[in-house]
């Protein structure tokens, strides 16, 4: 948006009374207000929080998964894990994350297929995802994860 410039000159004449100067002057100072708040409010929007992103159904499932895995709550990991797929998550990490947990549930289960085709839909969703390095080092699932990268 470009910034509109407003002149206001006043006279000091007979021929304008000074109410109408100051309300001239008034306007004038109104309409730049006006201005720079809709540049601001445009340009600016607050980040997603937290609370934000647990009020979707997705994420919170997904975030019910992630404490079912840290709870060895393996049964619960793949059904929170599923129904976060299901809800749909918007974040293509989440999706990488969702398929990882699942892939994790898969390999100590000894679905290995499974775990390896959940390895590949993670770096499908997002080609980035890579397991940490003491992720990948597990004895179970990290020949699963280096296979599925060739």
């Amino acid at each position: 948006m470009t910034p509109t410039i407003i002149t206001v000159t006043t006279s000091t004449s007979s021929h304008c009374p000074s109410a109408l100067v100051r309300l001239t002057q008034a306007f004038a100072a109104l309409a730049i207000a006006a201005t720079l708040a809709a540049c601001e409010t445009s340009q600016t929007q607050s980040p997603m929080g937290l609370t934000d992103l647990t009020e979707r159904p997705a994420e919170r499932a997904l975030m019910g998964a992630m404490r079912a895995y840290d709870d060895a709550d393996y049964p619960a990991v793949e059904r929170q894990a599923n129904e976060a797929m299901k809800l749909g998550l918007r974040s293509a990490r989440d999706i990488a994350t969702a398929h990882k947990l699942r892939a994790f549930v898969y390999c100590t289960s000894n679905r290995l297929a499974a775990c390896e085709a959940e390895f590949r839909a993670a770096r499908t969703a997002d080609p980035a995802f890579v397991l940490s390095h003491a992720e990948a080092g597990h004895p179970v699932w990290g020949p699963v994860y280096l296979r599925s990268r060739q």
